[in-house]
Parts: C-alpha cells; sequence; structure tokens
C-alpha cells in the first residue's frame, strides 16, 4: 500500500518530484502543495508516462494545446502547474 504524502512536509507553490513508495508514483512525475487566498490544495501533475521530450516543437506544441498563453489557468489547478513547471516558457534565440 503506497503511503500518504504528508502534506505538513511540503512548501506551499514549490513542485517536487513524487518519490518512490508515496501515493501516485508511476502514475504522475510531481506534486505540489498549491496555495492561493488561504486555500490549500494538494495537486499532482504530469504523466510519468511521457518521458523526456521537452523539445522546442514539443514545448510549443504542448503549450498551444493546453491553452497555457491564451487562456491562463488558475494557481489551484494541474493545469498550471504543468505549464508553469513542465513546460515553462522558452527563450526565443535569435
Amino acid at each position: 500500500m503506497a503511503r500518504r504524502i504528508d502534506k505538513s512536509k511540503l512548501k506551499c507553490n514549490k513542485p517536487r518530484p513524487i518519490k518512490q513508495g508515496e501515493a501516485g508514483y508511476g502514475e504522475k512525475k510531481r506534486v505540489v502543495l498549491a496555495c492561493k487566498g488561504g486555500q490549500q490544495k494538494l495537486i499532482k501533475f504530469g504523466s510519468a508516462d511521457y518521458r523526456h521530450n521537452y523539445s522546442a516543437p514539443a514545448n510549443e506544441n504542448f503549450r498551444s494545446r493546453m491553452r497555457c498563453d491564451t487562456d491562463p489557468p488558475d494557481k489551484l489547478s494541474a493545469r498550471y502547474w504543468a505549464c508553469e513547471s513542465l513546460w515553462a516558457r522558452r527563450k526565443k534565440r535569435k
């Protein structure tokens, strides 16, 4: 049986990888205790099935597909953390 993630040990808005043995390991990549306006929510995000294709075209495709720039998500959603943590904006090369 997987052990629960202890919310008291997590810092607000600081994502970290899910450790082996914790609930969600093998299903999701990261976990974050999202805090906004007095609310707290434990969010697991990022599919563990997708490996490490964070190339520029893949990044652009994900950000457009998830509407990261045109329709910004709420901080208490997994979409927000995927956009900001896993698929962050890239600087354009000159």
